[in-house]
């Protein structure tokens, strides 16, 4: 059955639960709620909740862990002739789901018989045909172990989503029968309804931090595969990077250290455009723009935040990098020879940050306390004096964390830096030559048919770490300030 059915049964079992639950708990109390010790609602809550909760419970943790438990026993029927080299075994096992869904797809649209595709005597090449004529493969043929493995894999997948349709219905009209016989008068609904939402909310609130340590643990994992066939010596100090995919790496140069420098010298430049025109735009709006212009210029201004990041790429592209190029190209001073440079991405990142630092620092302005400038206004000082020696360094602690999340955004940016400063890794100080980031070569390293057990597609690992331990000091740095800083105002 389709997990969307079966979701759909689920909730109208769950539904017919609570009223089930409710009118028990009215007929408990002789139509009389005040017998109750709770509103009968929460009786019928009650039942919902043990219906509804341990089936999609399971249904979640059976849907992670069967493509899990499907590949380690289908994998076993490929033999080892064909982990060739610039193959693995994960990707003979894509092709082998590839096939398997295509087989399902086929006989779902009638291009191909149940039989046919069960058959274990079937001829690989006509298959191979009859799929491609259906539109679900165009690669070369299936061969026959990956014939023999998808339909293995088609058949026990479609026993093991039976079986799960089962004990999910079970678990809904088992839990929902439970909770419509808990229907009493005496039974205290209200609390243990509360701790049932009590533990989904907690449950919610761990999504977000199992997330964060699969995220890390991935990348650790396959950071430690690539230092075994990388030296890590000289993944830190090299300065080229220069990937080969001849050979599995032996001819790489793969340092982060030009990577790096763009990465930094990029967000400097973009620092330079936001920081100022967003820190002066915050000190207009907060400090002298009456309520009528605030209400029109700040939203106008937070509509930059609101635009994707590819268009300020082409905006880039088109715009700042062929102006550049005619004042200080061929035409101007001759320093620029391209359209791509590190102030092209730079000034397009930049303005994309400008509202980013002037919500939070109008923010943080706002929040400085007023009594601080009535007592420079009660002193004789002027509006300007008081906000270059008051109102400013009352914030200068928020401003400096919201600077440093500007930075902590801009080294994470990629579209901009792929479209607007190039693909060149080099060690330079010439602003108006093309380098490129760290985010950049995660995705040119990851990009097209390669084989994830080399150095050069394992290095995107390693420099994704790296990325993340750089941006996570600087978020850390600055939410510490920002903490110091609030607690000092509030």
């Amino acid at each position: 059955m389709p997990v969307l059915w079966l979701s759909l049964i689920v909730v109208a079992i769950s539904i017919v639960m609570f009223v089930s639950g409710r009118q028990r708990a009215l007929r408990a109390s002789g139509g009389d709620s005040r017998a109750l010790h709770s509103l009968p609602n929460y009786y019928g809550t009650n039942a919902l909740m043990k219906a509804i909760v341990p089936a999609f419970g399971v249904m979640i943790l059976w849907l992670l862990a069967q493509p899990l438990i499907l590949q380690n026993s289908v994998s076993g029927m490929i033999p080892d002739s064909m982990l060739t080299e610039g193959s693995t075994m994960g990707l003979v096992m894509s092709e082998v789901r590839r096939t398997a869904d295509g087989l399902d797809n086929a006989v779902a649209a009638g291009f191909i018989s149940a039989g046919d595709a069960a058959s274990a005597g079937a001829d690989p090449t006509t298959i191979s045909n009859m799929l491609r004529d259906a539109g679900q493969v165009v690669t070369s043929d299936i061969s026959q172990p990956i014939l023999n493995a998808a339909q293995a894999y088609r058949e026990m997948s479609a026993t093991s989503s039976s079986l799960m349709t089962i004990v999910v219905l079970l678990l809904a009209l088992a839990g929902g029968a439970w909770g419509t016989m808990q229907s009493g008068t005496e039974f205290r609904a209200r609390n243990v309804v509360e701790r049932g939402v009590l533990t989904i909310l907690i449950a919610a609130a761990s999504v977000a931090i199992l997330t964060t340590i699969g995220i890390i643990l991935s990348l650790i994992f396959n950071t430690v595969e690539f230092f075994r066939l990388y030296p890590a010596i000289d993944f830190f100090t090299l300065l080229e990077w220069s990937p080969s995919f001849s050979g599995r790496g032996g001819t790489s140069s793969l340092g982060i250290l030009p990577l790096l420098w763009g990465t930094i010298y990029i967000s400097i430049v973009a620092l330079f455009v936001a920081v100022p025109v967003g820190l002066f735009s915050a000190i207009y709006l907060s400090e002298y723009a009456t309520p009528r212009v605030r209400g029109i210029a700040k939203p106008l201004l937070e509509i930059l935040a609101g635009i994707p990041t590819i268009v300020y790429g082409l905006f880039a592209l088109l715009t700042i990098g062929p102006l550049l190029v005619s004042v200080f190209g061929e035409d101007g001073t001759g320093w620029m020879g391209g359209g791509r440079s590190v102030m092209t991405a730079g000034i397009a990142m930049g303005i994309m940050l400008i509202p980013f630092v002037s919500s939070l620092s109008d923010d943080i302005i706002n929040a400085v306390p007023q009594s601080l400038r009535d007592g420079s206004y009660a002193i004789g000082a002027t509006r300007s004096e008081t906000i270059k020696q008051v109102v400013l360094p009352a914030a200068l602690p928020g401003i400096v964390g919201a600077v440093l999340l500007a930075a902590s955004r801009a080294i994470g940016e990629t579209m901009i830096v792929v479209l607007g400063a190039g693909a060149a890794a080099r060690l330079s100080l010439n602003p108006f030559e093309a380098m490129t980031t760290v985010t950049a070569k995660i995705v040119s390293q990851l990009t097209g048919d390669s084989d994830f057990a080399s150095p050069e597609a394992l290095v995107a690992f390693a420099l994704g770490i790296s990325l993340f331990v750089l941006t996570l000091g600087l978020n850390v740095f600055a939410l510490y300030i920002v903490r110091k800083y609030r607690e000092q105002y509030e």
